[in-house]
């Protein structure tokens, strides 16, 4: 299931980003070129923008890669850290549920008797991404508590705060690879690699090459 909202966000999140830039490129156009500035599409633009943001932020709780300071919880016991990632995973799940979800709901609503002043499309209709977004988040934070709980989540503890940098930065640079096979796979390539694979072209090759050339002229 989380493959699933993980290929419905990234398409969301790529959809509307295409559509501001092509409507950003209009505006530019309208107002440089035709010297009539479009107003509809820069109020959409903007509208644009937050769903972008919205779709984004959902694909960080499904990666647990929001914004924290892990230097002071990772000096902790593995089990400390278990529990603390488990309360920061109910403080989402609230977030989603009384902000986004309950919240956009009701905002939507007083919005759906309001219109735009330039598209003449009730307010409302653009606030849908809240609850949404909100409900996306709740099933992602679920998720997670439940991989934290049954281990599937490793917890190292650091010696120390400048230990969990380099602990950090280490994982960074694995991170283009989506699993330890990957990386495996990788090493194995690069150990069956010799330089004898590697044909380097000699004098008479490189004549012989010459002379077909200018046989073909």
């Amino acid at each position: 299931m989380r493959k699933v909202l993980d290929k419905i966000n990234r398409f969301l999140s790529a959809a509307t980003l295409f559509v501001m830039l092509i409507f950003v490129i209009w505006q530019v156009f309208t107002r440089y070129i035709l010297k009539s500035p479009s107003t509809w599409s820069e109020e959409l633009v903007s509208f644009l923008f937050a769903w972008t943001t919205l779709f984004g932020a959902s694909l960080i709780v499904s990666e647990r890669d929001h914004m924290n300071i892990p230097a002071f919880v990772e000096t902790k016991s593995p089990v400390f850290q278990k529990n603390v990632a488990i309360f920061s995973e109910i403080m989402i799940f609230l977030f989603s549920l009384f902000v986004l979800t309950y919240g956009g709901i009701r905002i939507t609503k007083l919005a759906l008797n309001q219109m735009t002043s330039s598209l003449g499309v009730a307010i409302g209709i653009f606030y849908i991404p809240l609850p949404f977004t909100g409900i996306i988040n709740m099933i992602y934070s679920l998720m997670n508590i439940v991989d934290i709980a049954k281990g599937r989540v490793a917890f190292i503890q650091a010696e120390s705060a400048a230990a969990s940098s380099e602990l950090i930065a280490n994982q960074a640079r694995v991170a283009k690879f989506e699993n330890e096979n990957d990386i495996d796979k990788l090493k194995e390539n690069k150990s069956k690699t010799k330089k004898s694979d590697y044909k380097i072209p000699q004098n008479d090759d490189k004549l012989a090459f010459e002379s077909n050339s200018n046989k073909g002229e």
